[in-house]
């Protein structure tokens, strides 16, 4: 009887393995996403949403636009509680990639988990994403704020650090399995996501993300890379910092992208394509 159950456990163990070699990794296929319960009541954005972004000067939230892209933690709750009720919708954004030393929250990274300095962001550095045993629950904590403040979705930043100098060994499989680990953590909390950047990686996101914000697509020419979101009925929203309306308007319209022109600082101004 003992050898029976030994050799039952033997076979148990077997199965289990099997199972788990089988299971796809992102870089084997994209696997759908993991939704949560309340997916269906979740908001998301739609191809041709007004919008605005603003990080820096006095916030004008007169600007007859649907959505409001603000800094999760600059931005008070009842700012946020304001434009709802002229039903405007907030997107909160943060850095998931790198570590901003002025942030209420940055004394909780270890340095272990800090890399090389952005060129021209002083303050702010490279994180380990390899490290999700450290740096998942600090990115849960954000997305929690996000929820306690209401916003709608969260608009992660730096989410390539992979093809940056960060002072770790990143790989693109590595970038693949944190960036899913966001969209999953701000589905399952009932919030909208957007992938910021990171084009080499559409393909295997899309399904994992609500919609697209890039920077500078126009001017680098890589636009053509965000199309599989507006073919799957995702908007994509870019910001133009160097180029003129006039040389990135029409194309955008064209690729039914919704794009503006901004300054690098993010403040009031903007000059919307449509």
């Amino acid at each position: 009887m003992i050898q029976l159950r030994v050799r039952l456990l033997i076979l148990l163990l077997g199965l289990t393995l099997l199972a788990a070699c089988a299971s796809p990794s992102p870089t084997a296929g994209t696997p759908p996403p993991a939704e949560s319960p309340s997916s269906a009541q979740r908001w998301n954005p739609a191809p041709g949403d007004a919008w605005q972004i603003q990080f820096s000067g006095d916030l004008d939230t007169s600007l007859d636009v649907s959505i409001f892209f603000l800094d999760l933690f600059d931005t008070p709750e009842s700012v946020i509680r304001d434009l709802h009720t002229r039903g405007i919708k907030v997107v909160c954004s943060f850095s998931a990639g790198s570590h901003e030393d002025w942030r209420p929250d940055a004394g909780g990274f270890p340095e272990a988990i800090l890399g090389i300095t952005l060129t021209g962001w002083p303050g702010e550095r490279w994180l380990d994403i390899r490290d999700l045993q450290t740096l998942g629950p600090l990115m849960l904590g954000r997305i929690r704020l996000a929820v306690q403040k209401g916003c709608d979705g969260v608009d992660p930043d730096n989410m390539d650090g992979y093809i940056n100098e960060t002072g770790f060994p990143l790989t693109p499989n590595d970038q693949l399995a944190y960036n899913i680990f966001l969209a999953n953590a701000a589905h399952q909390n009932g919030l909208s996501i957007g992938l910021k950047n990171d084009l080499g990686q559409v393909e295997q996101l899309l399904p994992f993300f609500d919609w697209a914000l890039n920077e500078s697509c126009f001017l680098y020419a890589e636009c053509r890379l965000l199309l599989p979101f507006v073919n799957s009925g995702k908007p994509v929203f870019v910001i133009e910092y160097e180029l003129s309306p006039e040389e990135f308007c029409l194309q955008a319209n064209a690729m039914d992208f919704d794009a503006m022109q901004k300054k690098p600082q993010l403040d009031p101004f903007r000059f919307p394509c449509r």
